[in-house]
């Protein structure tokens, strides 16, 4: 959810930026700081050349950062720090608007929608760069 979160973040910006971005996490954090190189130069695998987990959203994210200057900061969540406790607040506020919208068996069927939506873009967007 970070992942997607951090590209929708940026997807939403329209012109190249100087951006100062704020993560509680330290896994997209350290991800795209350092991680991110090593796996690009070892064709999308860890150092111990197993598959990088999530390489779908990494290289989305990579994508959207090659956009722009960002410089990356990470926070602890859940410590008082207002913008992150904003956006939980946020966050919260929506999903408890999605669970009186819809069902379970709604919600369900809508993620299986998504999915198989996603995986034709993706399809495509593969299709495209061959």
């Amino acid at each position: 959810m970070e992942l997607q979160a951090a590209i929708e973040a940026l997807n939403a910006l329209k012109e190249p930026c100087e951006i100062d971005f704020y993560t509680d996490s330290e896994y997209v954090k350290n991800g795209v700081s350092g991680w991110l190189s090593n796996w690009k130069h070892n064709g999308w695998r860890t150092k111990s050349k197993k598959p990088v987990k999530n390489e779908d959203l990494w290289r989305a994210l990579d994508s959207c950062v090659s956009k722009h200057q960002v410089k990356w900061h990470w926070l602890k969540g859940h410590a008082g720090h207002v913008g992150n406790e904003r956006c939980d607040q946020l966050a919260n506020t929506e999903i408890e608007k999605i669970k009186k919208t819809f069902s379970s068996e709604q919600l369900k069927e809508m993620l299986v929608e998504f999915s198989a939506r996603d995986s034709s873009a993706q399809s495509q967007d593969e299709f495209e760069i061959e």
